[in-house]
């Protein structure tokens, strides 16, 4: 008859080997390699996320036409999109607004929704929002290896473009 007990007992006492200290840059190489997985795993489900369009783009930065750029608070700077449902939300004032948060929210319906990649592995994802209050043109662009996204929206009807960064 086999013991399982007595393997398991002989394991347990015996000593443990001894790991060696990692030096700083062996820790630091560990930690780049552990950032890069988790980049990696975090753009696979981005693009995931344009493909099924189910997704929402938090932004943290504003950039206006001329240039000028603003940080901003993530929750009230987005775009989102349900199927063909699209929501932008711009909030660069703090208070005030058509929308009560210091910005506009304008909603409407995607068309001619492009998916890419190019061969460098960049992900574009282009569309058309139509509705009550916008019709403009958007153009996220995404490198690869990172969730981290930017987002350009062309009105239509003028020229006051807005690109929003984040994630």
């Amino acid at each position: 008859a086999l013991s399982f007990g007595a393997t398991s007992s002989a394991r347990a006492e015996s000593p443990a080997p001894q790991q060696e200290e990692l030096t700083r840059a062996q820790k630091r190489k560990v930690r780049k390699q552990l950032e890069a997985i988790q980049d990696s795993v975090d753009y696979a489900q981005a693009v995931q996320a344009l493909n099924d369009r189910n997704f929402i783009l938090a932004a943290d930065q504003l950039v206006f036409k001329r240039g000028q750029s603003a940080f901003v608070s993530s929750s009230t700077n987005f775009i989102s999109m349900h199927d063909d449902k699209t929501v932008v939300q711009v909030a660069p004032f703090n208070g005030g607004g058509p929308n009560g948060v210091g910005g506009v929210t304008v909603e409407g319906r995607a068309s001619d929704i492009k998916l890419k990649t190019d061969k460098r592995g960049n992900t574009y994802f282009t569309m058309n929002v139509l509705g009550n209050g916008i019709s403009a043109m958007v153009a996220i662009s995404m490198a690869k290896g990172s969730n981290r996204a930017s987002v350009t929206v062309n009105p239509n009807f003028n020229s006051n473009r807005i690109t929003l960064n984040g994630i």
